[in-house]
């Protein structure tokens, strides 16, 4: 089997000219879902941008499965906030998954038969056939969300990150995405997830990465997710908590 871990060495990263992380040494276990949890301005999306090479490190070293991200990189999908995304662009539903083709396509090729297949394909995975259609503008956020899960899917992607998938969307729709994350995971992906909704920490997630600018704790969720650790990072017992306040 390949060996698809993310190892993380002394990585330190800047935001808008502030220190966002220090130091942080991980790895990211394969073909599990990982969260990565923490309060507000911990640098949870930074730590995500950073891994991806979507914002500079000040220092430290990132391999995907022993190998640098430039030689990884069509096998890693990104679906970003949706706050990031400009939903007024014309396109449609079958267009942003077919976009999910073009890291396997040679400079100037267009996609193909089979490329519109392995796009129909991954539109009827996650049950969103009959939207193909469609202009994204129109689409919830749990159809959006749906869409770019799609769009990874129809890369072959090894790698999935997802930086707060969950937020703006209704409960059903939260329950049908984190089905079809399971279900990748199942197939042999590997997910990374920014969450931010502590109560689904223990039914959503494998491992778990706190952070708070420094790494806090990592590891399985039964190790990590303590009333102990989130005391650290959150700086008080959230006692609200299910299951953390007696671990």
């Amino acid at each position: 089997m390949i060996d698809t871990t993310i190892k993380i060495q002394h990585l330190s990263a800047a935001y808008q000219g502030k220190t966002a992380l220090k130091d942080i040494d991980v790895a990211i276990k394969p073909q599990n879902i990982t969260g990565i949890i923490g309060p507000n301005g911990a640098g949870k999306s930074t730590f995500m941008k950073a891994l991806l090479g979507l914002v500079p490190n000040t220092s430290g070293e990132i391999v995907f499965g022993g190998k640098a991200i430039r030689e990884v990189r069509k096998k890693i999908a990104y679906v970003e906030q949706r706050s990031e995304l400009d939903l007024s662009f014309p396109i449609d539903v079958f267009g942003v998954v077919l976009l999910g083709t073009y890291p396997s396509l040679r400079l100037g090729q267009r996609p193909g038969k089979k490329e519109k297949e392995h796009a129909i394909q991954a539109l009827e995975k996650v049950g969103m056939s009959n939207y193909a259609k469609r202009q994204i503008s129109e689409l919830s956020g749990g159809q959006l969300q749906r869409v770019f899960i799609a769009r990874a899917l129809a890369q072959g992607a090894e790698w999935i990150f997802l930086d707060e998938p969950f937020v703006g969307i209704d409960a059903v729709s939260e329950k049908k995405i984190f089905s079809i994350l399971k279900e990748l995971k199942e197939e042999g992906k590997t997910l990374l997830i920014v969450h931010h909704d502590l109560h689904k920490v223990e039914a959503y997630f494998d491992e778990v990465i706190l952070l708070n600018q420094e790494l806090i704790a990592a590891g399985p969720v039964s190790e990590i997710f303590t009333a102990e650790n989130l005391q650290r990072a959150y700086g008080e017992i959230i006692s609200q908590l299910k299951g953390a306040e007696n671990k």
